[in-house]
């Protein structure tokens, strides 16, 4: 069996930036196990494979995995799925849908920026939480927590959540994702992610992330259109919108490679 895969940097505007994905299109699903030793050797945050969908043209079923398991909703992999689909395999319509285990998941483009229509995951602040959280943050001052898939810790300002630096072990012995987060100096928000169970401790670049983000913060801001940085080494920009029960996030990708997986 011989697999085209596709190396991109997804929110980004050059090589070398964003959150890097493999692509990996499909005429029809391979085993989950399969799935889930390619992406352990690609060793990426995300890798995405995706099959065109039986029910209507421009639909795709997509399934996207960590080197550990498989995730139920992943943002920079599906842009660069859309990438791929629009820039490499003659994709001529204007718009795509994927459907996940999150439900349809809405593509459109104008230019060179892919948009994303994700679900809206609204956060709810907690007042109990576990301990392993604040201690693997370094015990920062906190403005509160909040949960919705993920645990959101709103930290006092930017600089706060750049210098953070988390005790990785500990984070993972409680089994939970975790993303900081404050108001921005030149954007409206800036936020890390970091995901050491699932075998990520620290994603460059999350979609997924952003649709608990973005209603937080247009709640906070009382703005329903925003910019965001995600502040890793790598970083990524976003261009957001909170529109009904429905969050937009808009970035671009830059190709790195090409290439083929030989499996005997």
């Amino acid at each position: 069996m011989k697999l085209t895969i596709y190396q991109l940097d997804a929110f980004a505007t050059k090589l070398f930036t964003g959150n890097p994905a493999a692509i990996v299109p499909l005429t029809e699903w391979i085993s989950d196990d399969l799935m889930q030793k390619i992406g352990m050797e690609n060793n990426l945050a995300e890798t995405a494979f995706f099959v065109p969908s039986p029910k209507a043209k421009g639909e795709f079923d997509i399934r996207w995995f960590t080197p550990a398991s498989e995730i139920d909703l992943c943002g920079h992999a599906t842009l660069a799925s859309a990438h791929v689909l629009y820039h490499y395999l003659n994709y001529e319509l204007p718009s795509i849908t994927f459907n996940s285990k999150s439900g349809p998941l809405f593509i459109s483009r104008s230019d060179d920026t892919i948009f994303l229509d994700f679900p809206s995951w609204v956060p709810e602040r907690v007042d109990v939480y576990p301990p392993e959280i604040l201690k693997s943050l370094g015990n920062p001052e906190i403005a509160g927590v909040y949960k919705h898939r993920d645990y959101v810790v709103e930290l006092m300002n930017e600089d706060a959540v750049r210098k953070c630096k988390p005790d990785f072990t500990l984070m993972k012995s409680m089994r939970d994702n975790v993303m900081i987060t404050a108001p921005g100096k030149d954007v409206d928000f800036v936020s890390r992610f970091f995901a050491p169970y699932i075998g990520i401790d620290e994603d460059p670049v999350t979609g997924s992330a952003h649709s608990q983000l973005i209603p937080f913060w247009s709640n906070k801001l009382g703005k329903m259109k925003m910019l965001a940085k995600q502040l890793s080494q790598r970083g990524g920009s976003l261009v957001c919108e909170l529109r009904n029960n429905r969050v937009i996030m808009g970035g671009s990708c830059k190709f790195y490679m090409k290439g083929e997986i030989a499996i005997s």
